[in-house]
């Protein structure tokens, strides 16, 4: 489990960079038995109107080359 944790915070340090650019950011929050990742988005991603289009084509699909296993990744914020 720590190995699969690991993995999705090198993922997420991959993409926070440009987050981090539109004044957002994202953190781990935990993952479920499920292979469900949540994560919080923080900042300007928070309340951002295209903030699905974020979480999809940015950190699901990061966090998804990185762990193939996990099947989905959902903000417990939004």
């Amino acid at each position: 489990m720590q190995d699969r944790i690991s993995k999705i915070e090198k993922a997420l340090e991959q993409v926070r960079p440009f987050l981090k650019a539109d004044g957002g950011d994202v953190s781990f929050v935990d993952i479920t038995d499920d292979n469900t990742v949540r994560i919080q988005l923080h900042g300007a991603c928070k309340g951002c109107s295209i903030s699905h289009i974020t979480m999809k084509a940015g950190i699901e699909e990061a966090i998804r080359n990185a762990v193939p296993e996990i099947k989905t990744v959902e903000a417990i914020n939004l």
